[in-house]
């Protein structure tokens, strides 16, 4: 005899019901890797830097990325630059993007302007040699392009114009300060920044300063980067600027030791007689007067003390072996404060000439 089975209402929805499951159970595992992804991207060598050109769109972004192996979603990057207002916002240049950031640190990053900066100090006092050294080692601009940019007629500054035919004709120009310099700025713009930054420093009370003293800027700059080579410290030097004017008014050579370790490319701590005879338009051991040009790029304490010099009796300094320089008004006592002198910090005695006879 035949028993005949009463269909439940599970039965009948038994398959549907596991289609729907699975369906479910797929969705929620493609949004589990949807959202792993977007919440720490797996990139290779642990960062990439990737370069957003003026104008890019978010989908134009999320394919270089994609392309770049950081993301492997571009719609959903798309959906959630859409979604947290990204859009329109993203600006160009360089960024680099670290193994572990979300999509959503990536779109913070790309809406940050400067955000490939590089800080860069110019410590006062550097040359141009040593400038371009430290822009070379700190990866900014190769020596090579930024010496080839260092030309004055391609830049609009009225402290450029008619400087004397030189070697290194930009010479204490290139102002010393901390800064902010974008990946990929051309040599160029990074020496306009700094001349920009003189510009800014060199006031016009500094340009009427200069023609009561009867100097051309190029000389006020020669002064301060003597100053600034010779002083030991920011307080020494309006009496350092105030010995080279004395010396100066008096047909004086300047005889400075700077001068002479300009030449020779090292701050060479005891220079010897056949140094200070070395035939150069920068060496004022030979040649009365200011040398032909700056020895290095001052700072604005400098350019103060060139401008500002203190008034003083002095004609000579030696520094002392507490580090702190000796004036003397006469050769005799400079000879007496020689003995006293750091010995390793000096020209040697021998180079000196007596020059009282020469005072006016």
């Amino acid at each position: 005899m035949a028993v005949k089975v009463k269909q439940t209402g599970y039965g009948k929805w038994k398959i549907p019901f596991i289609i729907i499951l699975v369906i479910i159970v797929l969705c929620l595992a493609g949004a589990g890797i949807l959202l792993e992804d977007s919440l720490s991207v797996s990139v290779p060598d642990g960062s990439i830097r990737i370069e957003v050109a003026d104008g890019d769109s978010t989908s134009v972004v999320a394919n270089t990325l994609s392309d770049a192996g950081i993301i492997k979603y571009p719609e959903l990057f798309k959906i959630q630059s859409k979604l947290g207002g990204y859009d329109g916002n993203i600006k160009p240049g360089a960024a680099t993007i670290e193994d572990g950031m979300s999509y959503g640190q990536i779109l913070d990053l790309l809406i940050t302007s400067g955000r490939e900066m590089r800080k860069v100090t110019i410590p006062e006092g550097f040359d141009i040699s040593q400038i371009a050294d430290k822009l070379n080692n700190e990866g900014v601009i190769g020596w090579r392009e930024f010496y080839a940019a260092l030309n004055p007629e391609e830049y609009d500054y009225p402290f450029l114009k008619n400087l004397p035919q030189r070697d290194g004709a930009m010479e204490g120009y290139l102002f010393p300060a901390t800064y902010d310099i974008p990946h990929n700025m051309s040599a160029h713009d990074i020496i306009d920044l700094m001349l920009s930054a003189f510009d800014s420093q060199f006031t016009d009370e500094y340009y009427n300063r200069a023609s009561e003293l009867g100097m051309t800027v190029d000389q006020v700059i020669t002064m301060a980067s003597i100053v600034e080579r010779e002083a030991g410290s920011d307080s020494e030097m309006p009496k350092v600027a105030g010995v080279f004017y004395n010396r100066r008014n008096s047909g004086m050579k300047f005889q400075s030791c700077a001068t002479v370790q300009y030449i020779l490319g090292e701050r060479k701590p005891v220079l010897s007689i056949a140094d200070t005879q070395i035939d150069s338009p920068y060496n004022t051991y030979i040649y009365p007067d200011f040398p032909i040009g700056p020895i290095c790029n001052p700072g604005l304490e400098s350019i103060k003390a060139a401008l500002y010099p203190e008034v003083t009796e002095a004609y000579y300094f030696v520094l002392g072996k507490d580090g702190t320089h000796i004036f003397s008004n006469t050769y005799e006592e400079h000879l007496a404060a020689m003995g006293s002198s750091d010995p390793t910090m000096s020209v040697d005695g021998s180079a000196i000439e007596n020059q009282d006879s020469m005072k006016q």
